[in-house]
């Protein structure tokens, strides 16, 4: 809130602390939020608007439930409603909403901030062999619901669009992992699919 020139807002970061330790979370929880601001803290100084980035990382999964599709649209409009509310301009709210909606990793990134969010949600996929196993696994957890058959296809297909990317991420320090994620990525649709 200091970088906004606000004041701190407690009931907030309640409602953050809160909605990220839902018992139906396993991978999206407070520990994502604070490996991305971890991550976010070593590159920084390359971020046009950093202050947005920070604010877009710790909305980003703030709503998730794993049977909708609008988990990214509400995420964001719970940032841009909470930003409006402490009347910062139209641009930087709006700037924050897309940064969020960029974790859809449905289209690529078309700004500087919009990659580097994108590396670093994704940072995961390039992490050691057995912290990606571990973040496979809380992924199946938290779509325990759904079918294996069902959830080994779906999963697979997901994996493998990252892996058919010319390039996972875009920056450095995240180019350094790439190799690692595609190793993962191609071991985990593998496992998917035996």
């Amino acid at each position: 809130m200091q970088a906004w020139d606000l004041p701190p807002n407690e009931d907030t970061w309640c409602e953050l602390v809160a909605a990220y330790g839902q018992t139906h979370r396993h991978y999206h929880t407070g520990a994502h939020i604070d490996a991305c601001l971890r991550h976010l803290d070593a590159c920084v100084q390359a971020l046009d608007h950093p202050r947005e980035v920070e604010l877009a990382l710790w909305f980003h999964d703030a709503v998730y439930n794993p049977l909708s599709s609008k988990n990214e649209r509400k995420s964001a409009g719970w940032a841009e409603d909470f930003l409006a509310r402490r009347q910062v301009p139209a641009e930087a709210i709006a700037r924050v909403g897309k940064l969020v909606m960029v974790t859809r990793h449905d289209a690529p990134a078309r700004t500087n901030d919009e990659s580097f969010v994108v590396d670093i949600d994704l940072s995961i996929l390039g992490a050691e062999p057995v912290v990606y196993d571990a973040f496979e696994q809380a992924i199946r957890r938290e779509y325990r619901h759904v079918p294996g058959p069902l959830y080994r296809a779906g999963r697979s297909r997901l994996l493998e669009q990252f892996l058919t990317r010319p390039r996972i991420y875009a920056n450095a320090p995240f180019a350094l992992r790439e190799g690692q994620a595609r190793a993962n990525l191609a071991r985990a649709i593998e496992q998917l699919r035996a």
